[in-house]
């Protein structure tokens, strides 16, 4: 007896950024599958999949955010959770796809005694039975190495770079720090723009503090755009915005892959020099968090292609032209 095998793809989503896994699903033409998630009286966490999944390929999206009546650790648990459960229910293979990637900034040790917690995460998605992870614009690229199965390290960088293209043609792409050269450079050669670096100082001990201190490159009488994969509280960008502006920049804009816009960010944003900040949805951005400085674009079309790739046992490289591996 000779039996053809029929690939099959699921989709499910936690409930960290329902929005987000509902334009995937559409644009793949799938639909979203269920989860079933609930909580015990105590708070914790169950999962039922409303599917059969074995022997499919089943992809679980969740973005590492707090939302509503859910903390990012609680976000990373359910998506652990319905990873289980897709491994035992004889799921073919399980792709956790987490368009932000919890704790990426703890990817070393820069002081005594403290963890590295981007690894642990990476165990824990290992442990529960994910064969691979899919991600976009993690903090640094070592963390693809924390993962022993195959890491699809996406970018953002199409998304935004159209975008950026409204700015104008004399632009000047700019670091906010010396540890992110390579990427503004990237930027700066796709926009055909200059690129500029703004020397910063982290205060010891303290954090989310930081100094900005001097501009290197010419942005006098020009238009700036900052680029990071994440703004959190926003000190960093608004103390770079403002040496620009001391400098003589003409108008200075902002761009990042993730808006996680913690504590004071939205005031500080809205308080600062920069004319508009450029993000993507790779975060839920509530209402609170929404304001006229913002312009938010969808990952969903880059997403969607990954996981098609991925299904298809096609090269993902292959869809940013192979400048994801740089």
């Amino acid at each position: 007896m000779e039996l053809v095998s029929k690939k099959k793809l699921h989709l499910l989503s936690g409930r960290a950024h329902l929005p987000l896994a509902e334009e995937i699903a559409e644009l793949l033409g799938e639909p979203l599958g269920e989860a079933n998630l609930a909580e015990f009286a105590n708070g914790e966490i169950h999962s039922k999949l409303g599917q059969n999944v074995r022997g499919a390929d089943v992809f679980i999206i969740q973005s590492h955010s707090s939302v509503e009546g859910l903390t990012i650790n609680d976000a990373i648990m359910e998506q652990l959770i319905m990873i289980d459960a897709a491994r035992r229910a004889s799921a073919k293979r399980i792709i956790a796809v987490c368009p932000f990637y919890g704790y990426a900034r703890q990817d070393r040790k820069a002081e005594g005694r403290e963890p590295i917690t981007a690894k642990l995460v990476a165990n824990m998605f290992t442990a529960a039975g994910a064969d691979r992870l899919v991600s976009i614009d993690l903090h640094s690229g070592q963390i693809q190495g924390f993962f022993d199965g195959p890491v699809d390290h996406l970018q953002a960088r199409p998304v935004l770079i159209q975008a950026m293209k409204e700015l104008g043609e004399d632009l000047v792409v700019v670091s906010p720090d010396a540890g992110r050269v390579k990427v503004a450079e990237q930027y700066a050669n796709e926009l055909h723009a200059d690129l500029a670096i703004v020397h910063k100082r982290r205060v010891k001990g303290a954090k989310n503090a930081v100094e900005a201190r001097d501009v290197v490159g010419e942005v006098e009488g020009r238009c700036c755009v900052l680029i990071d994969d994440m703004i959190d509280t926003a000190g960093t960008m608004v103390a770079a915005a403002e040496q620009l502006m001391e400098h003589g920049a003409s108008e200075v804009h902002a761009a990042c892959t993730h808006a996680v816009l913690s504590g004071p960010a939205v005031d500080r944003v809205k308080n600062s020099s920069i004319g508009r900040l450029i993000a993507t949805n790779t975060l839920p951005l509530p209402s609170d968090k929404q304001f006229d400085k913002l312009e938010v674009h969808s990952i969903a079309p880059i997403l969607a292609k990954a996981i098609d790739a991925v299904f298809e046992d096609t090269s993902v490289s292959e869809l940013f032209g192979g400048k994801n591996q740089t």
